[in-house]
Parts: structure tokens; C-alpha cells; sequence
């Protein structure tokens, strides 16, 4: 397996850029997700590494060789697209053996890695049928299969799971987690579904505009988000962000709720605070740090997720447990946790509250 180095690399369409001075180091063996909103480069970054689009400038690296140049199939990397790509008239074992036949691999050695990857993959009962005999998770298995019997450097995954239901995503995931963990590859992960990003990531990339906002683990971005994008973006639902600015001895909102926090080294040119739904309480409206109207009420089990308008029009999210009476309409108080906190400045640069004191 190898380490992937990508130096100040950038591409356009004619005059239009899409990746821009987009530097980043992916350890041997590391499982890094690419995360971002449609159009902000993520899925053209990659295919930039597997060579399937050219690099206007800067440089690629695979396992210490330089990359930018070579074809796809000198680069040592093996890809898994969104769409399946099977034959419908092979069977599973040919589907995966294809492309060796096609490079000259003897056919002793076809045989041995085909059957490594169904042990792998825990699909040897399902060699000899054909992809129409398959369920969708299983054919999103033999698109893998197919990239493991090239024994790559590295694994590219394209968004693979978004053509599946949300239960067979949910088992899927959980899949790709074990190979991981089986096979020790380094991997490339792009999705727009942060619970992906979050459950698989030793690391999450966060694309946004062509650029990198962020690179971390998974509850460094969550918990300290760079910029105003990615606290609003990586969290299902995301942070809640109000205006705001900063006083002496604290934060007032622009709803005219203030908070008692310390900010330390933040600037003054604070325009927005920033606070996780879970670090919102729902509580009696006396002593609360403001007062809001229940909307809409989303019950999801173990938790319910509160959406208020705050009195001075704002809007908000605060999550409770899911046995609450709460109803829309109900007149509720709000008590913020502020240890998990943010400010935003005017050009979207965050600032955590709790390291500010």
C-alpha cells in the first residue's frame, strides 16, 4: 500500500476552475473521506488521482513515484464507481476476472485472487451467479472484488453507496469498515453523506469552492469546526448560527439573548455565534438564556429534535429526549451549553468559545 501526496495541484474547464491549489498528504494504510456539497470538487479530485482527468499544475505522488503524467492503468490504484459497471451476462467470478484476462495475468493467478477476494468480500457462495441474481449490496461487493483482484496501491470509492435504500447503505458501510480493517489499504472515500465521512474516516477532507476547508479527524471537525461552512455543513442537522457580537464579559445575540462566555483571543469583528443542537436544553422559560416558540416537533426515538423561533424572529434547533410532552406552539425556554461553542468572524473564520478563556 502506499502514501498519496497531491502539491499544489489545480484544474479547470476552459475558464472555469474547479480545483484549486489543493495540496494533501494520505498515509500508508490511512481510510481519508473526501466530504463536501455537490460541485465543490470532491469527486474531480479524485478522479484527478486515478487519472481519469488530467492535473492543469502541481504534482502527484503514488507510493513515493511521481504520477501526474502516467495513464490509469501505470498509477497503481483501483476505483470503485457509483455505478456498478457488471456484465450482465458473466457471472460474478468472470466480472472480477475480466480485467486481468485482459492485462495477460496467468490464469492460475486469476484464480487465486478471485478467490481471495470472495473470502475477503464473505461472497464465495455467490461466485457463479450472474449480477441479475444479485441484490444490490452484492453487486456493490462485486464492483469492489473487481478492484481488490488488481492488488492496488490504493482504493478510490466514488460515492458507491448512493444508489442503495438507507438500510442496505447503512449495512454496506458498515462492510466497507471491515475490509478496511481486513485488508490495511489505503483508501480515497468521496461522499456528500456526512454520516459516511463520520463512521468511516480516519480522516475527513472537507471540500468546499474548489479549495480545502478543513482536513481532521472525524470529532476534531465536528467539534471544532474551521470555518462557518464546515460547522454549518458536517452534523446531521448541522450547528445553529445566529447573529451575534462580542461584549464585554460575553456574547450578545442579535434575538437579545446574551451569554455570559468567555472569548478570549476572538476578534471583535464577531458577527455570528455558533452552538450544536445537543448542547441546546430545553427548559422552563424562567431563567432561560431566551425564550422561543416550539415550530415543528421531530420526533426520532431516543432523541426529538426541537425546531423554535426565538422572540426576536431567529431561528434555531434544540434536541431533547424523545419521551417529551413538547408540542409546535408550546412557549419554551432555551439554556445553551456554551462549553462547545463558536463565533464566527465577518469572513466565516470560527473560533471555539472553550478554548478561549
Amino acid at each position: 500500500m502506499a502514501e498519496i501526496v497531491l502539491d499544489r495541484v489545480s484544474k479547470s474547464f476552459g475558464s472555469v476552475s474547479v480545483i484549486d491549489n489543493v495540496s494533501l498528504e494520505v498515509a500508508e494504510r490511512e481510510f481519508v473521506v473526501f466530504l463536501g456539497p455537490s460541485g465543490s470538487g470532491k469527486s474531480t479530485l479524485l478522479r484527478m488521482i486515478a487519472g481519469l482527468e488530467s492535473i492543469d499544475s502541481g504534482t502527484l505522488t503514488i507510493g513515493g513515484k511521481r504520477c501526474e503524467h502516467l495513464p490509469p492503468g501505470q498509477r497503481g490504484v483501483a476505483m470503485v464507481f457509483q455505478n456498478y459497471a457488471l456484465y450482465p451476462h458473466m457471472s460474478v467470478r468472470e466480472n472480477m476476472a475480466f480485467g486481468l484476462r485482459n492485462v495477460g495475468i496467468e490464469r492460475g493467478e486469476i484464480d487465486r485472487r478471485v478467490a481471495e477476494a470472495g473470502r475477503v468480500l464473505e461472497m464465495e457462495e455467490l461466485l457463479d451467479r450472474k449480477p441479475a441474481q444479485l441484490s444490490g449490496g452484492q453487486r456493490q461487493r462485486v464492483a469492489i472484488g473487481r478492484a481488490i483482484v488488481k492488488e492496488p496501491q490504493a482504493f478510490l470509492f466514488d460515492e458507491p453507496l448512493s444508489n442503495l435504500d438507507a438500510a442496505l447503505r447503512v449495512r454496506t458501510r458498515v462492510e466497507l469498515a471491515r475490509l478496511h480493517q481486513r485488508i490495511a489499504a489505503t483508501m480515497i472515500y468521496v461522499t456528500h453523506d456526512q454520516t459516511e465521512a463520520m463512521t468511516l474516516a480516519d480522516r475527513i477532507v472537507v471540500l468546499n469552492d474548489r479549495r480545502i476547508e478543513q482536513v481532521g479527524r472525524p470529532m476534531d471537525v465536528y467539534n471544532r469546526p474551521a470555518s462557518r461552512f464546515v460547522a454549518g455543513f458536517v452534523g446531521s442537522p448541522g450547528m445553529n448560527i445566529l447573529p451575534a457580537m462580542i461584549e464585554e464579559g460575553g456574547v450578545k445575540l442579535a434575538d437579545g439573548g446574551r451569554l455570559a462566555v468567555p472569548h478570549g483571543s476572538a476578534p471583535r469583528s464577531i458577527s455570528e455565534f455558533g452552538i450544536r443542537p445537543e448542547a441546546v436544553e430545553v427548559v422552563s422559560p424562567e431563567g432561560a438564556d431566551v425564550v422561543a416558540e416550539a415550530e415543528v416537533v421531530e420526533r426520532l426515538g431516543e432523541r426529538t429534535l426541537v425546531y423554535c423561533r426565538l422572540e426576536g424572529g431567529g431561528r434555531l434547533i434544540a434536541q431533547t429526549g424523545g419521551d417529551t410532552e413538547l408540542r409546535a406552539g408550546d412557549r419554551v425556554g432555551l439554556r445553551f451549553d456554551t462549553i462547545g461553542a463558536h463565533v464566527f468572524d465577518t469572513e466565516g473564520r470560527a473560533f471555539h468559545l472553550g478554548e478561549a478563556a
